[in-house]
């Protein structure tokens, strides 16, 4: 059996995410405390008490990262297995880089909360935004995106997520106006996020290259694992790789469909480490594949029975 690993990105994020674990695995416990030493955040009360911060991309970023981590270290801890390729959805390509040994669990944390530090910096003063629109072609969305940017909007494609299911990234101003025009074109839905950044186009262009510098400082030169860009589609397993792919999907589309369907035939099953199942909702409709999923004692539980019968 081949399998990829799938990790998941912003939008994942919920209050209690990890609770589970941390009370049912000693090693949840030290990640969660290395975790706290390295950033000098208190991850549980993040994690485990209502507050504002988790939804904040500096903060939501390393916390989807620490709880991915986790589900990967336990699920190795109770049932050992490598994986094919390891690919994630924005954010997750870190948690992939880190499963593929490319960057250290501690240098991970960082290397993720400065992600988000600079992506905060990067949109801050321009209106960012992001809006998800349902129900239109992969043609439609970039043929109305570059109308209304021929027409001096800030409005890009943003992720892939699946036929039909687009996230736009841009000015917020500029998304607004254009929700009524994207239903006249056949749009079901068009939504705007609750973000404060514009992730995956050209308005974080002035982090590229600290971001590239930080890489830098970070990887190891080589990984144990492909990974799958978000970028290309295309698979990487080196840092002189890495640093130019991971800066590219800054300002790049997540052509997380096309990343499936690109790997789909080379794997049996794909196993999601981290919270929500939202990849596994993503992979019902690219996919014929099982999506398993690593979130809490019962999921691990469940997977791992589904694994020892193939």
């Amino acid at each position: 059996m081949k399998y990829a690993f799938v990790f998941p990105g912003q939008g994942s994020q919920a209050i209690g995410m990890g609770k589970d674990f941390y009370e049912n695995f000693g090693v949840a416990k030290e990640m969660f405390e290395t975790a706290s030493d390295v950033l000098g955040l208190d991850f549980k009360k993040l994690l485990f008490e209502e507050n504002d911060l988790l939804n904040q991309t500096q903060y939501t970023q390393p916390a989807i990262f620490l709880v991915s981590q986790i589900a990967h270290t336990i699920l190795q801890q109770e049932s050992p297995l490598l994986a094919h390729f390891a690919l994630g959805h924005s954010l997750g390509e870190i948690s992939a880089l880190c499963v593929a040994l490319g960057v250290g669990f501690e240098d991970g944390l960082r290397l993720t909360k400065a992600r988000g530090e600079m992506m905060t910096k990067a949109c801050d003063g321009k209106d960012a935004g992001m809006m998800v629109i349902v129900g239109l072609s992969d043609e439609q969305a970039e043929g109305a995106t570059q109308s209304w940017r021929d027409q001096g909007k800030s409005v890009w494609c943003a992720n892939y997520n699946g036929d039909g299911q687009i996230v736009l990234a841009g000015k917020k101003s500029d998304l607004a106006s254009i929700e009524e025009p994207i239903k006249a074109l056949g749009a079901k839905r068009a939504l705007l996020l609750p973000m404060s950044v514009a992730s995956h186009c050209p308005l974080l262009e002035s982090m590229c290259e600290p971001f590239k510098e930080l890489l830098r400082k970070y990887l190891k030169p080589t990984f144990a694992l492909p990974i799958i860009s978000n970028a290309t589609t295309k698979p990487y397993d080196t840092a002189e790789q890495a640093y130019e792919l991971l800066t590219l999907q800054l300002i790049s589309p997540v052509l997380y469909k096309q990343s499936i369907l690109a790997v789909d035939e080379h794997i049996d099953a794909y196993i999601e480490l981290g919270h929500n199942s939202v990849l596994k909702g993503l992979n019902k409709r690219l996919s014929q594949k099982p999506t398993l999923t690593i979130a809490n004692t019962q999921t691990l539980q469940e997977s791992i029975s589904q694994l020892e019968q193939q």
